[in-house]
């Protein structure tokens, strides 16, 4: 990464997540919910459940929770009826971004999600306007607890992984969609801990901004966020450490 960082990384880094643990589960619910309702509610037969469990687990999210969210997607349960939204839009400095979020509300969501881009100075764009600046991988992030990043690339590479990112004491490890569950299963049987693991969107190249515009952008990413009705932000915006530090203050 060049010392620089993606969204996604910040996130993990900073413990945003942990800051915002209510929310979150909400969003793994919905998340399990519509996996249950698309695919069934079998984990072994249905892999984005499976993946969708996974990383409720990974939150920390009572196994109650979640078994009451497969009995809502398989209909066991009275729920709510959901729609699976894939948002594109231009933020400052044109940055590419995409919002992927699960809704009860298909027209609210999106007129707060244009509502968001429109007072960042941005713009929420037609279908296909950014998706093919972006690329579906498998992304396992990892913290180094003190052991050799070196080593950790190693270990990931063996695993069957195709690039490792080093961002401070944090790993991202990229995979190929199919290989996600491998490589995990293979960094844990080497008691390598899993922070998270899932199927994101990376963008092929990376946007470097001045810190004005990036600032710009960082709160626009996570005003998206803040919506329960947003799965996941991903951008191609490259930021400087500084302007992250500066950011969280």
């Amino acid at each position: 990464m060049s010392g620089h960082s993606k969204w996604a990384t910040i996130k993990h880094q900073k413990g945003a997540a942990d800051a915002k643990r209510g929310q979150l589960f909400t969003k793994l619910s919905r998340e399990i919910i519509f996996a249950a309702k698309e695919g069934g509610p079998d984990p072994d037969m249905n892999a984005r459940l499976r993946l969708a469990v996974q990383k409720a687990k990974d939150a920390r999210m009572p196994s109650d929770n979640i078994e009451r969210a497969i009995k809502k997607g398989s209909g066991q349960l009275e729920g709510e009826i959901l729609t699976e939204l894939n948002l594109e839009g231009y933020g400052p400095g044109g940055v590419a971004v995409l919002v992927q979020g699960v809704s009860d509300n298909r027209n609210r969501t999106i007129a707060d999600v244009r509502h968001i881009f429109t007072k960042a100075g941005g713009a929420l764009g037609e279908a296909g306007c950014v998706s093919w600046i972006f690329e579906t991988k498998g992304s396992i992030v990892i913290k180094g607890g003190g052991r050799d990043p070196d080593e950790l690339t190693l270990e990931a590479i063996d695993a069957g992984a195709d690039d490792v990112k080093i961002d401070e004491d944090v790993l991202e490890i990229l995979t190929t969609p199919d290989q996600l569950e491998k490589v995990r299963k293979a960094l844990e049987a080497k008691k390598i801990p899993v922070e998270s693991a899932g199927i994101e969107k990376h963008p092929k190249t990376l946007v470097e901004l001045d810190e004005e515009t990036a600032l710009q952008v960082l709160k626009l990413l996570s005003n998206l966020e803040d919506l329960d009705d947003v799965q996941n932000v991903y951008s191609n915006a490259d930021f400087d450490p500084g302007v992250i530090d500066k950011f969280q203050a």
